[in-house]
């Protein structure tokens, strides 16, 4: 196997086992709030971190998450190059929304897809939260500005960057997407809450 492809395979394996690490989990299981997934929408990440009203501890899950991904992605593109980062940034994705350890139950990828743009080209990733603040202020709906900052990541990582980091912006916006079906029906259906207006223990 030539060494580009091997390079490739540990950018990938590198990016899964670090993705999959399950933050929210971790850390509601160590403070003593039992299992974040039965509670909200049963994901393991930022926002359901949120629902058992500890914000410091959904802080710290949004970086940590933030971090698995571009981490590993640094480390890729150092070492192997930035096709390999950005082949790591959609395996740290993979990884958390579809951690083996969960039966493939993680997160939805928020905070991930965060991390991985703020390591490919940080401009890119500033662009993200900015969109996703602008239409949570705005909407005052989570998913909402999560789905916006995701369509849009791609226009901007072409305009900014490349086709190459668009193209992987593209598939992690896709991802983000699939893992928000549910929030979409509600978007459409109009009953998707609001932020500051789901209780401690919602249900999807």
């Amino acid at each position: 196997m030539p060494a580009t492809y091997v390079y490739f395979l540990y950018a990938a394996v590198a990016g899964y086992l670090c993705g999959s690490v399950p933050f929210g989990l971790l850390l509601t299981r160590a403070a003593g709030l039992g299992d974040v997934r039965a509670i909200g929408s049963g994901s393991i990440g930022a926002t359901n971190v949120l629902r058992t009203g500890n914000r410091w501890l959904a802080a710290a899950t949004l970086i940590l998450d933030a971090a698995k991904a571009a981490l590993p992605v640094l480390f890729a593109r150092y070492f192997w190059g930035e096709q390999a980062a950005l082949l790591c940034a959609i395996f740290a994705f993979l990884g958390h929304c579809f951690p083996v350890w969960l039966n493939f139950k993680g997160g939805k990828g928020v905070a991930v897809m965060i991390g991985s743009l703020l390591a490919l080209a940080w401009p890119v990733g500033l662009i993200f939260c900015a969109v996703w603040l602008v239409i949570a202020f705005a909407r005052k709906i989570s998913s909402l500005a999560a789905l916006t900052a995701a369509a849009t990541a791609p226009i901007f990582a072409y305009v900014v960057v490349d086709e190459w980091l668009a193209a992987t912006a593209a598939v992690l916006a896709l991802l983000l997407f699939y893992q928000h079906r549910a929030n979409i029906v509600r978007l459409l259906n109009d009953t998707e809450p609001r932020i500051g207006s789901e209780k401690k223990a919602s249900t999807p």
